[in-house]
C-alpha cells in the first residue's frame, strides 16, 4: 500500500505572509532527513524559490506552452508519446537539494482546446506528490485557484491572514469554497503580522476558523525577506516555535 502524503495548502489573501509561512514549513519538515519534501510555487508571483535560496530554470507552465507550441506547429504526437514528454520534462523542472525538491507551477493555465495537455499534467504532478512524505504549497492569492490542478489533493489546508477584515473575509471564502471542492482532513487559521497578544485577542471573537496561533510581526523575517535571503539561515527563534505549535494543531499525528 503506497503511504498517502501530507499535502498542505497555504492560502489567503495576498500579502499576508503565505510564502514566507510555506518556505517556514518547507525548511521544518526537511530539517528531518529522513523526510522527502517537495514544495510546490503554485502562487503566479513565483515567490517562494528565493526563501527557499533555489533558482527556477522551468516551471510548469513552460512545459505545457513549449509543448503547445509544438502542437501548433503541426507536430504530431500520440497520447502515450505525449505522456512520455510531459513526464520527462515536467522532473527536468524540478529542481533539487538533498531532501529538498521545488516545483514551480507558473502562470496560471489559459483556457483553450488543450484540455489533454492540462489534464495530463495534473495526472503527472499527482504521481509526482506521491514520490514524498510531505508537501507544501505556496497557493496563489485569493480563492481562484481552489479548482486548479494541485488543490483538489490537499489533506491539510493552512489559511494566513492578517489583523485586517479583508484577510480574514478572503480566508473565510477560501474555507468555504475549499469544504465544496477539497476532502482536506483539517483545516486551520494562522495569524501572522500580528501587533501584539492584545490584538490577537480582539481578533478571535471574529473568526470561525479553528485558530492554529498568532505569530507577531518579525523583523528578522522582513530583513531575509527584503533582501531575499534563504530562510535555511533564519535563526531559530519565536516564529519558528510558534509555527511549530501551529502544525501541531493542523497535523496531531505528525512528528515535526
Amino acid at each position: 500500500m503506497i503511504k498517502k502524503p501530507v499535502i498542505i495548502a497555504v492560502c489567503g489573501k495576498g500579502g499576508v505572509g503565505k510564502t514566507s509561512i510555506s518556505a517556514l514549513l518547507t525548511r521544518m519538515f526537511s530539517e528531518n532527513t529522513s523526510n522527502r519534501v517537495i514544495a510546490i510555487d503554485a502562487d503566479p508571483a513565483e515567490g517562494l524559490s528565493y526563501p527557499l535560496g533555489i533558482t527556477v530554470k522551468k516551471t510548469v507552465d513552460d512545459v505545457r506552452n513549449d509543448l503547445i507550441r509544438s502542437i501548433e506547429k503541426g507536430e504530431k504526437t500520440g497520447k502515450e508519446a505525449l505522456l512520455k514528454r510531459l513526464d520527462y520534462e515536467l522532473f527536468e523542472a524540478i529542481e533539487e537539494k538533498e531532501n529538498l525538491a521545488f516545483l514551480a507551477i507558473g502562470r496560471p493555465e489559459s483556457d483553450g482546446c488543450y484540455c489533454q495537455v492540462n489534464n495530463l499534467l495534473k495526472e503527472i504532478i499527482k504521481e509526482i506528490v506521491f514520490n514524498f512524505d510531505y508537501v507544501i504549497i505556496d497557493g496563489e492569492a485569493g480563492v481562484e485557484q481552489i479548482n486548479r490542478r494541485v488543490m483538489e489533493m490537499v489533506t491539510h489546508l493552512l489559511l494566513v491572514t492578517d489583523a485586517s477584515a479583508k484577510g480574514r473575509n478572503v480566508a473565510a471564502t477560501i474555507e468555504m469554497v475549499a469544504r465544496k471542492n477539497v476532502s482536506f482532513e483539517s483545516v486551520g487559521l494562522l495569524l501572522n503580522k500580528i501587533k501584539d497578544k492584545e490584538e490577537a485577542e480582539e481578533l478571535l471573537p471574529l473568526i470561525d476558523i479553528p485558530i492554529l496561533g498568532w505569530i507577531a510581526e518579525n523583523e528578522t523575517v522582513r530583513e531575509f525577506d527584503r533582501y531575499g535571503k534563504s530562510f535555511f539561515d533564519l535563526p531559530e527563534d519565536s516564529i519558528i516555535s510558534t509555527l511549530r505549535s501551529a502544525l501541531e494543531n493542523l497535523l496531531p499525528s505528525s512528528k515535526t
